[in-house]
């Protein structure tokens, strides 16, 4: 499995687990749990999850799945931007800690930007590192220029990643925030790898995905790892999918195949803005 680095050292497996969606629905709960499972048992240990997501129900399936496997994981979750002052955030995190059933958080993000400044933010984010609620933070759908922001304020440049919409449909990142992030070694986050499953009915990506004897989610995510500082996440509540996703981690696509991959999916020819679902 690759690995990248964050900023603080911590090397975490370059293909983890997203949970959008998942623990709303009882009728499905024992499979998506033994998928999160299977997934830390294949090396996919870097869990994504939210305190938006059903509520919180997500972040009850993930403490469930981790369960006695806590030094195992990776444990990522995301705060509202109403929740991200220096007021309420405590109390949040609070609540996902509980929620998951852990005592420190690993890596905890700004869902996105709000009416919270950004440095009332990071104020807050370094209050719960000295009470040893989280170990490190950072950011999800902020642009180039929110990031330049953000790195100017006190304390800003501890941010660990910012996790945003990327795949072979959505490459706008590349443009502006990608080479920020790359020229001050943070890791992007990938979410939405295969755009919710929209990737796999592309007729390009399925026809170049049978040519070389994949499957079309592989050569999504194998282009994701074939990139430095990038961690994709997707999101699976299948065990099957799950074992399908894992195994783009030992795929090693060539120079030809990612010119091939750039024709199917042109990169970006000038800035646009940061999309987000």
């Amino acid at each position: 499995m690759k690995r990248v680095t964050l900023p603080c050292g911590v090397s975490v497996p370059a293909l983890g687990q997203g949970t959008w969606c998942m623990g709303e629905d009882r009728s499905r709960r024992a499979e998506e749990l033994a998928t999160l499972q299977l997934g830390i048992d294949l090396g996919l240990t870097l869990i994504d999850t939210a305190e938006m997501y059903g509520d919180g129900a997500s972040e009850q399936l993930v403490g469930e799945a981790i369960r006695g496997r806590r030094e195992e994981v990776f444990v990522v979750t995301k705060v509202y931007p109403h929740n991200a002052s220096r007021r309420a955030m405590p109390s949040a995190c609070e609540n996902s800690l509980r929620r998951l059933g852990i005592e420190t958080i690993d890596l905890y993000l700004l869902h996105w930007s709000g009416s919270v400044p950004l440095g009332e933010t990071v104020q807050a984010f370094e209050a719960l590192q000295r009470e040893g609620k989280i170990r490190h933070w950072g950011v999800s759908n902020l642009d180039a220029g929110e990031m330049a922001e953000l790195w100017s304020l006190p304390g800003g440049n501890a941010v660990q990643t910012d996790q945003v919409l990327y795949n072979l449909s959505r490459r706008g990142p590349e443009w502006d925030l990608l080479p920020w992030l790359r020229e001050r070694r943070i890791p992007a986050m990938a979410y939405s790898p295969i755009e919710q499953g929209r990737l796999l009915r592309q007729r390009g990506l399925a026809h170049f995905a049978r040519e070389h004897g994949m499957a079309p989610s592989q050569v999504a995510l194998a282009w994701l790892l074939a990139q430095d500082g990038v961690i994709a996440i997707p999101k699976t509540g299948q065990r099957e999918r799950l074992k399908e996703n894992a195994a783009a981690s030992q795929v090693r696509l060539t120079p030809a195949q990612l010119r091939r991959l750039d024709e199917l999916f042109a990169p970006p020819a000038g800035p646009s803005p940061l999309e987000m679902l």
